[in-house]
C-alpha cells in the first residue's frame, strides 16, 4: 500500500463521514436504468460545514438520503465514524425544505418529539426542548402550535428539534429555499453562529451559490446527471472574515472572486 492510500485510510477512519464509492442507479417505471451518481468518495471532518451545489437532478438530494440512511447505495458505502451507514440514526439529524412540524403537538413538543421517542423523561426533555428554543431564538413560541408561527419561525423549529436531539451531523436539503430574502439571510446568520458555537458537522445542500460561498468551510459543485464532483472548494478568506456575517462578508474580494468560480464550475 502506497503513502497517499495510507493517508487516505487514515483520513477516511478520522471522518465524521465518509463515502467510498458511492454511486446510485435505478430503475423507472418504464423500465429504463438511470445512472444518478456516479461513484463518488467524499470525507467530511469533524466541525466542517459543507455546501454542495449542481444543477437539478445531479445527486445532491440522493447523497444526502444515502448519508441520512434512507437510502441504500446501489455500489459503494457510506459509514459514519467508520461505521457503514445501514439506516438512519438519531446522531444523523435531517432539516427538510419545508418544515415538517405535527400541528397538533405545539411547538415545545415538536422539539422534544425525538427525546420522547427515546423515553426521555418529561421533565428532562421539556428543558431541554426549551433550551433549544431559546437558542433559536423561540424561547416565548414554546406553547404555540406551529400553524401560528411563520415560515421562518417553522424553520427554526425544526433545526431546534434536530439540535436538541444533539445530533453529530446535520444534513439539510434546501432549507432555507422557500424563504423570503430576508428570512432566508436572518436563518442563515443564525445558523452559521450556531454552527460556529456548537461545532456541529452540516451536510447542506442549496441551489444558491452565494449562500454555499457564506456558508460553507468547503463548497462542492456537482455536475449533471450521472452526477459527480467537479470542483472541491475549501472556503479560506481572510483572517477576519471567518468572523464576519451578513452584507459585509459578501462584499469582500475574495468572497466575491470564490463566488464567481462556484458559478463557473456549474456552468461548465
Amino acid at each position: 500500500m502506497t503513502a497517499t492510500q495510507n493517508a487516505t485510510d487514515r483520513a477516511a477512519q478520522s471522518a465524521v463521514v465518509s463515502l467510498d464509492g458511492v454511486s446510485q442507479r435505478y430503475v423507472t417505471d418504464s423500465g429504463d436504468v438511470v445512472h444518478a451518481l456516479a461513484e463518488t468518495d467524499l470525507t467530511i471532518p469533524e466541525g466542517e460545514f459543507i455546501c454542495v451545489v449542481g444543477p437539478s437532478g445531479c445527486g445532491k438530494t440522493t447523497l444526502l438520503k444515502i448519508l441520512a440512511g434512507f437510502l441504500e447505495p446501489t455500489g459503494g458505502a457510506a459509514h459514519y465514524r467508520g461505521k457503514q451507514i445501514t439506516g438512519p440514526a438519531a446522531a444523523r439529524g435531517v432539516v427538510f425544505q419545508q418544515p415538517n412540524l405535527y400541528p397538533w403537538f405545539t411547538v415545545r413538543e415538536n422539539v422534544a418529539l425525538g427525546m420522547r421517542m427515546r423515553k426521555v423523561g418529561k421533565k428532562q426533555r421539556t428543558e431541554k426542548a426549551q433550551e433549544y428554543l431559546e437558542l433559536v431564538g423561540l424561547g416565548d413560541s414554546g406553547d404555540a402550535k406551529p400553524y401560528e408561527l411563520s415560515g421562518g419561525m417553522q424553520q427554526r423549529t425544526q433545526i431546534a428539534r434536530v439540535l436538541a436531539n444533539e445530533t453529530d451531523v446535520i444534513l439539510m436539503d434546501e432549507p432555507f429555499g422557500a424563504l423570503d430574502a430576508i428570512t432566508r439571510g436572518r436563518l442563515q446568520a443564525d445558523l452559521l453562529s450556531l454552527q460556529r458555537a456548537q461545532h456541529r458537522t452540516v451536510f447542506f445542500i442549496t441551489h444558491d451559490v452565494d449562500e454555499a460561498v457564506f456558508l460553507g468551510d468547503r463548497v462542492l459543485v456537482m455536475s449533471a446527471r450521472p452526477g459527480h464532483v467537479v470542483l472541491d472548494q475549501h472556503v479560506t478568506l481572510s483572517a477576519d472574515a471567518g468572523h464576519m456575517l451578513g452584507e459585509e462578508m459578501r462584499r469582500l474580494p475574495e468572497f466575491i472572486e470564490l463566488r464567481e468560480k462556484v458559478a463557473g464550475a456549474i456552468e461548465r
